[in-house]
């Protein structure tokens, strides 16, 4: 500290001895100076400031020099000011900030008038294609030029392009079977959307899908439909050529347009009765007659919804247990003999991937749980490849549970109820992930509502029904 002042007094000396010897410095107010103070303590020591404040014991400066600056952390950084001139100040942080982002806001505003005006048209439906659908909703509210893209013919090449996103769910409320609850497992959020006014006052229920399309069949198995829940695009099927006032499978597939717009239906009943619906043709026919090898009648399950695994319809039968299945290209119908594991409850078919996959609650003694299975196809056979976490299965133990399996394309909502209990969970069948859902609860509501049935369908905002 002391061989640091005495070099300090050398350094100010010097200094001195230059003006003494090129003239003697002009008149400066005092209070520019650098400001020598005297301390009470008898310790010498220095202290950097802003500015530089030099406090030191016992010594003097003559007035006659120029003010000294010294650079904090720079001992030797040393600035002569202009006779007259005040030190530089500092300017206010928020100050340069608020000047930098006026000048920053009034360019970036010319920027953006010039940019959007010359950006393509084609590239503008590209972005606009790949954004969430619910976002989508929103944004085409803004002015009719882009709430007219639903029906724009580049807009609807623009969404083919776009990997399809993680299916959701239509599903009816016990309480409201007319409005649709929509929801979307990748925001974890419910819409509710009603389907356009049906001729018909008799309550519909959704029975089978394919892509962005949902088919649904009155409570009567005597009219079919078909909606769009997302665009409200809507047709009444014409009437069938057969009736049969018996319950019927129902299996839906798409004829390869990527559109969606392209479509065909199966129904078939328990006594072999079957008819395909083209949208193509926009008419029913019967392509043949079930071959003799198929037991009849067949004991369909009704509570398992078709799966559609490369244009072929599967349906789960009981009585023998298996599955039979019906090529929508070829109109073969075949017969798979599958034994189905012991204990096993409210079974569902489910597809991932391409492969055939079985969901069910396997119940025994007082424990239930939800089973994951997939069909080997050399051996015919079943085999466990998951099941429910053991943490949420306690929650069934002792109660009399009951599933629906509200969808089936690679990700699964299963409802699991009872008389104290009321759970929706999904299951990712590619990453075996379980994820609760939140309760379905009408907009400005507070009641839970109880879902009835669903179906699973690709978001599609350019199929038409």
């Amino acid at each position: 500290m002391m061989e640091g002042l005495a070099m300090l007094r050398q350094l100010i000396g010097q200094v001195q001895e230059f003006l003494e010897l090129h003239g003697s410095p002009p008149t400066v107010p005092p209070n520019y100076f650098l400001q020598l103070r005297a301390q009470s303590t008898p310790q010498r020591h220095l202290s950097f400031a802003d500015g530089v404040l030099l406090d030191l014991d016992n010594s003097s400066v003559d007035y006659g020099c120029y003010n000294l600056i010294m650079t904090a952390g720079k001992s030797e950084n040393l600035k002569m000011l202009e006779p007259g001139k005040p030190p530089p100040t500092k300017k206010a942080r928020k100050e340069s900030r608020r000047g930098k982002v006026i000048a920053s806001t009034s360019s970036t505003e010319n920027m953006e008038q010039h940019i959007w005006k010359e950006f393509p048209e084609d590239l503008f439906e590209a972005v606009i294609a790949r954004l969430p659908i619910a976002t989508f909703f929103r944004f085409r509210s803004v002015c009719r030029k882009w709430n007219s893209l639903l029906v724009s013919h580049s807009f609807s090449q623009q969404c083919v392009q776009v990997k399809q996103p993680q299916p959701w769910f239509y599903t009816i409320t016990h309480e409201n079977v007319n409005i649709g609850a929509m929801y979307d497992p990748s925001l974890k959020k419910w819409h509710h959307l009603s389907v356009p006014p049906l001729p018909t006052k008799l309550i519909v229920l959704p029975v089978a899908s394919a892509g962005g399309l949902v088919c649904f069949l009155d409570i009567g198995h005597t009219s079919f439909y078909v909606c769009n829940p997302l665009t409200r695009s809507f047709k009444e099927l014409p009437g069938r050529s057969v009736k049969v006032w018996s319950r019927v499978a129902v299996g839906m597939t798409l004829n390869g347009k990527p559109d969606g717009s392209d479509y065909k239906i199966l129904w078939v009943g328990c006594d072999g009765e079957y008819e395909v619906y083209d949208s193509g043709k926009n008419s029913w026919t019967r392509p043949g007659i079930m071959p003799s090898n198929i037991k009849l009648p067949l004991t369909l399950n009704f509570r398992s919804q078709a799966v559609s695994i490369d244009g072929t319809l599967h349906f789960m039968r009981s009585d023998p247990d298996g599955i039979v299945s019906y090529d929508m290209v070829s109109g073969v119908w075949k017969q798979y003999i599958i034994p189905a594991p012991l204990h096993l409850n409210d079974q569902t078919l489910a597809e991932c991937g391409g492969r055939i996959m079985l969901v069910g609650l396997l119940t025994k003694n007082a424990a239930t749980c939800v089973c994951i299975w997939e069909l080997q196809k050399m051996t015919l056979l079943w085999k466990e490849v998951d099941r429910m976490p053991n943490l949420w299965c306690l929650d069934f133990y002792g109660k009399h549970v009951r599933m629906t399996c509200l969808g089936n394309k690679g990700l699964l909502m299963l409802s699991l109820r009872s008389r104290q209990m009321n759970r929706l969970v999904t299951y990712d069948l590619s990453t075996g992930e379980w994820v609760k859902v939140p309760g379905c609860m009408l907009p400005h509501g507070r009641k839970r509502q109880w879902i009835a049935c669903g179906t699973a369908f690709y978001p599609c905002l350019t199929a038409l029904a």
